[in-house]
């Protein structure tokens, strides 16, 4: 595998860091502390402004990340999901990549899968098994 790009790298430790618990943490003791310091400041415009900027700011930048991270994890799952696909005797082959179809095929499948679901429902109310592979 070739090495990933500074930004990869950067987005999933960002990503890590930002999600663990300690972080949350320490971004609530400085909201307090910016709370605490307001009567210090006498609640003025610029002690707003320090926080609105601060969190638009940081808000701005972690939309980017989290994108990314989303996008890679997203299409990391999808690769393995073909996998299973492919891999999986029996399976239809077509289904490979359905994210990159157009929407009016996907409905086609959609629809197929919610008949086939359906009869799978009407069975169980009958008493019979959901379980097995459809006639073609």
């Amino acid at each position: 595998m070739p090495n990933a790009s500074w930004y990869t790298r950067f987005a999933k430790a960002s990503s890590r860091f930002c999600g663990r618990p300690r972080v949350f943490t320490f971004a609530v003791a400085l909201i307090a502390l910016w709370l605490i310091t307001g009567p210090l400041f006498g609640f003025s415009d610029t002690w707003q402004l320090v926080i609105n900027t601060s969190t638009t700011i940081i808000t701005f930048l972690m939309v980017f990340l989290i994108q990314n991270t989303q996008n890679r994890d997203t299409e990391a799952i999808q690769i393995k999901l073909d996998e299973l696909i492919r891999a999986t005797q029996g399976a239809h082959n077509a289904l490979l990549d359905l994210e990159d179809i157009e929407e009016k095929n996907l409905d086609v499948f959609r629809a197929k899968y919610h008949a086939l679901a359906a009869a799978a429902r009407a069975d169980l109310d009958l008493g019979n098994q959901d379980t097995g592979t459809p006639e073609p």
